[in-house]
């Protein structure tokens, strides 16, 4: 998590690793009442294209899923709103923000406190699993696209894709637990709630497809390895959220049935020219609709 943290974030580790907390630990500053509704996430949460890193701010779709849970919650653009997610963002994968980096940007804006009621966060997708250092979205074109070697079962051993068997709940759960001991900590009346992917792919099915421009369909017939991959990280959010006593969204329930290639898709293509805006393979504006409205019928009222 690197130098210079500060002694609040210090004293939450200490508390991870179940050590003793001091006065002298917590800091002389007064503590933050904190905000009703915090997220942490991705590219999945943040839904926007531009980071603006000289500023240490992500942007945020106004179609979101916390921008639209903010609004049910009756929180929208006001101070008790904070979205810190960000995309390329990780639970603890480097170079892209991790989820200790946003819990640190959150904390420093009084983010967690007695009066914070809901902290989601949305993580997994961009982190290196097992045996290999390839990540799920730069394995998009070594492997979901490549049409000589396929994406099958041999590719996370060939390198083409994340090691989806290191994908496992006492992993998952043991990577974020810091940051969950953390919130639970400093925010102690809050509902914390593991937010999941929507459906990208069917469940049972060997192949994987897309539109691209809006003419074209692209099929990998041999995309085993891409689909076991989200159904592992599927299984290993649940699995954690049930390690570090925490609540579970279940966002690919929400969205079954509308992932890629389905006659109704809650997922962008590549590059559809009716929504040039769009962040291919993200949940378009319905499919985070339907996530905002469980997340809030689930913890948020």
């Amino acid at each position: 998590m690197g130098r210079g943290i500060g002694a609040r974030w210090m004293c939450a580790l200490a508390v991870a690793v179940a050590a003793s907390v001091t006065g002298a630990g917590v800091g002389s500053s007064a503590p933050a009442e904190g905000k009703e509704l915090v997220v942490l996430g991705d590219s999945f949460s943040a839904n926007a294209w531009v980071l603006e890193a000289q500023t240490v701010e992500c942007w945020h779709g106004d179609t979101s899923w916390p921008t639209q849970l903010s609004r049910l919650m009756g929180v929208a653009d006001t101070p008790d709103y904070l979205d810190m997610s960000c995309p390329g963002a990780s639970i603890d994968t480097p170079p892209s923000y991790t989820a200790a980096w946003e819990a640190k940007q959150a904390d420093k804006a009084g983010a967690f406190g007695p009066r914070t009621k809901v902290v989601a966060l949305q993580f997994g997708m961009n982190d290196r699993w097992g045996a290999n250092d390839t990540t799920m979205w730069y394995a998009l074109q070594q492997c979901v696209l490549n049409l000589i070697q396929g994406c099958g079962s041999d590719a996370a051993e060939q390198g083409r894709i994340t090691d989806y068997r290191g994908v496992t709940g006492a992993a998952y759960a043991e990577r974020l637990r810091n940051v969950v001991e953390y919130v639970k900590y400093y925010a102690p009346n809050a509902r914390i709630v593991l937010v999941g992917y929507p459906e990208l792919f069917r469940s049972g099915q060997d192949s994987v497809c897309f539109n691209a421009f809006g003419v074209v369909r692209f099929v990998q017939p041999r995309g085993q390895a891409a689909i076991e991959f989200v159904n592992r990280l599927d299984q290993a959010q649940r699995e954690a959220a049930q390690l570090l006593g925490v609540d579970f969204f279940d966002s690919r329930a929400a969205t079954a049935g509308h992932g890629l290639c389905s006659e109704q898709p809650w997922i962008n293509d590549f590059q559809d020219p009716r929504d040039p805006d769009a962040i291919p393979f993200h949940p378009s504006a319905r499919g985070d609709e339907v996530v905002a409205q469980g997340i809030y019928a689930q913890v948020g009222r």
